[in-house]
């Protein structure tokens, strides 16, 4: 699943660019995906044609759906007319993805944070871009790489960090079973991988925010 933007839909008023970001794969076939989810419960032994379960074939389709299916938006950036350079960091934005190993859900927090350049973004549009990655098949080390480059390459600031932590539902629910356990990843671009101080004002501000019950 890839993201593309309609660079001709750019509209520029007083400093604000407005991009259209859209991904770029058909939409889900719902009828054949929850067939599939029928054939699938009944070759595990679970009957789904019984009063119970008969519509979870159809339940489980528009749920995958939707956790594969990231919302479109537009990323609107603002001429930074005050110079400010300091770093800007949402924290906690919630992360919901699935593993592509085993196709079950991992959730938890990323905290997303850049040193502005010529222009800054819409806090909002920093939660939707860790989104558009988070919903598909994924494994985390690549998410976080994915939204770290994709906000240095449309925004192309200073520096970008981005830290995710997450407890995944394969080790917590199956095969080990490490109930409570949580992985946390980075990834630090230009400046904030560069320069150990910039590098330690974001780490320690991004790690400050107590989440899944331990120190990140």
């Amino acid at each position: 699943m890839t993201a593309t933007a309609g660079v001709d839909d750019v509209a520029v008023l007083r400093g604000t660019v407005r991009q259209p970001v859209r991904h770029g794969t058909p939409g889900p076939d719902l009828r054949r995906a929850a067939r599939a989810a029928a054939e699938f419960l009944d070759a595990l032994g679970i009957r789904p044609d019984g009063p119970d379960l008969a519509d979870t074939p159809r339940r489980m389709a528009a749920a995958y759906a939707e956790m594969v299916t990231p919302r479109p938006f537009d990323l609107t950036t603002f001429a930074n007319g005050e110079g400010y350079d300091e770093l800007v960091l949402a924290r906690a934005i919630p992360v919901q993805s699935l593993c592509e190993h085993h196709m079950l859900p991992f959730t938890g927090v990323a905290h997303v944070g850049y040193l502005p350049g010529e222009r800054i973004v819409g806090l909002s549009k920093l939660a939707r871009v860790v989104e558009l990655f988070a919903r598909r098949p994924q494994v985390q080390e690549r998410l976080t790489v994915q939204v770290a480059g994709w906000l240095q390459t449309h925004l192309r600031p200073r520096g970008v960090g981005v830290v995710v932590a997450a407890e995944h539902s394969c080790m917590s629910l199956r095969g080990v079973r490490a109930g409570g356990s949580s992985t946390v990843t980075s990834s630090l671009l230009g400046t904030l991988r560069e320069d150990a101080r910039s590098r330690a004002e974001f780490l320690g501000l991004a790690t400050a925010h107590a989440t899944l019950g331990a120190a990140w």
